[in-house]
């Protein structure tokens, strides 16, 4: 594995420094004054829409796509040093068009929409005139487990009627929202239970679909994005809203959240960066019992502690990319599980220790760390939460040493388990 980028990926990440430093960190309190201080907290704000446009005539736009005949035409690894720097402020991603649900939208789309798919919704898409939302969680079931969906997709002569109630569906409280992309049971009697579900295009504006409210997270609603309740009361659309095909909602959802997990991993990268670098600030301004408090032992301990799970997370950011590149999605899913759970845990603790370090001011809004912490802590359950990941890496695991699903708890496991450590099978242990 080759870590070094190319000229081009080099010269989009100073462009991208260039832009932050001039654009987004002057501008993140306005951001927020802007939506906290508006007619509605549901409605666009100007600012956010002056810096697209910026970034647009910047030439840092779609960056997230691999495919050159829409995006920059970088790889994953490519791309993971630029999603660092725009995961550096939770405003950026979308300033530049890389933010979720969009981004696994349109690579969705890219990847499995029909043409007259493409050209009605990632067009738009694309050029940032809609948003989109993505609805698979339910409040009935436990959702990290999607053959639990319940949400009925009936097919009749010439649509589909979609019945079922849906939440977390990001983005979906936003006006320029056009568009879902859901995930519901199509096919409840096949006997694969992951070839019963089936993703579909739900355009928002359908007559059944209503938001029910936006879900605040740790107490944040993320206006004017939002984590809506939804439901799908005899919702029709017609049958070429499907995607791909009835029975291939898991195929596509294995398609579309590889990529959407390390790109989170590699924001949450960035705001492990921006956590370190402002506990370190804090800590050389404030005195203490006598002294400055980046001198104080424990402080050296989190601040040094810190660099090391940075670079720990970055480095495996980046294998797992590497491999998605070379060999694919699927012979990188350990590797892309292990990040999931690494990332946003090595920022929760980051952020969380930064807190401490800004004391009383750290709880308040005025430096984002709650924000921060709470998006990071987010993401220990979004897109599947630590458990499931845990669980697929201890089954690859197994699986090297023949103790796969189907034996597990049977005598053979005890066998197994045990005999390798007797003295005379050690030297036959590799």
């Amino acid at each position: 594995m080759n870590f070094e980028f190319s000229g081009k990926v080099k010269n989009l990440e100073q462009r991208l420094r260039d832009f932050m430093e001039k654009h987004i960190y002057p501008n993140e309190t306005e951001i927020q004054a802007q939506i906290d201080g508006g007619e509605s907290r549901w409605v666009p704000i100007p600012l956010m829409d002056d810096l697209k446009n910026e970034a647009k005539a910047a030439g840092l736009w779609n960056l997230f796509l691999p495919e050159s005949e829409y995006g920059a035409g970088l790889t994953n690894l490519e791309y993971a040093p630029l999603a660092e720097i725009m995961g550096r402020s939770l405003y950026a991603s979308e300033v530049f068009n890389c933010s979720p649900p969009d981004t696994g939208n349109m690579e969705v789309l890219v990847r499995y929409g029909t043409p007259e798919q493409k050209d009605r919704w990632l067009k738009p898409l694309l050029t940032g005139d809609i948003r989109s939302a993505f609805s698979m969680t339910e409040p009935e079931v436990a959702s990290s487990d999607a053959t639990n969906i319940r949400t009925d997709i009936r097919g009749e002569e010439d649509c589909y009627v979609i019945n079922g109630r849906k939440w977390f569906s990001s983005g979906a409280a936003d006006p320029r929202c056009k568009i879902i992309i859901l995930m519901g049971l199509s096919d409840p009697n096949n006997q694969n239970r992951h070839k019963r579900q089936s993703m579909i295009l739900v355009p928002i504006e359908t007559r059944g679909v209503t938001i029910r409210r936006v879900l605040p997270l740790f107490g944040f609603d993320e206006a004017p994005h939002g984590h809506p309740e939804l439901t799908f009361e005899n919702v029709r659309v017609p049958k070429s809203n499907i995607l791909l095909g009835e029975g291939r909602g898991f195929e596509i959802a294995q398609g579309r959240l590889g990529p959407g997990r390390i790109h989170h991993c590699m924001r949450m990268i960035g705001l492990s960066e921006r956590a370190l670098e402002l506990m370190c600030r804090r800590l050389q301004l404030r005195s203490a019992f006598g002294g400055c408090l980046a001198k104080q032992s424990v402080w050296a301990e989190r601040i040094a502690e810190s660099r090391i799970l940075i670079e720990q997370a970055r480095l495996l950011t980046l294998k797992a990319a590497y491999m998605m590149d070379t060999a694919g999605n699927k012979a990188a899913k350990a590797e892309i599980a292990m990040i999931k759970v690494v990332a946003p845990s090595v920022a929760c603790k980051i952020i969380d220790w930064t807190i401490q370090a800004f004391g009383g001011a750290g709880v308040t809004n005025d430096f984002g760390l709650g924000a921060a912490y709470a998006h990071a802590r987010i993401l220990r359950i979004a897109d599947g939460p630590d458990e499931v990941h845990r669980n697929q890496v201890a089954k690859i695991e197994l699986a090297k040493y023949g103790l796969n699903s189907s034996r597990t708890g049977g005598d053979a496991d005890v066998k197994i388990s045990t005999d390798i450590w007797e003295p005379a099978r050690l030297s036959s242990v590799r």
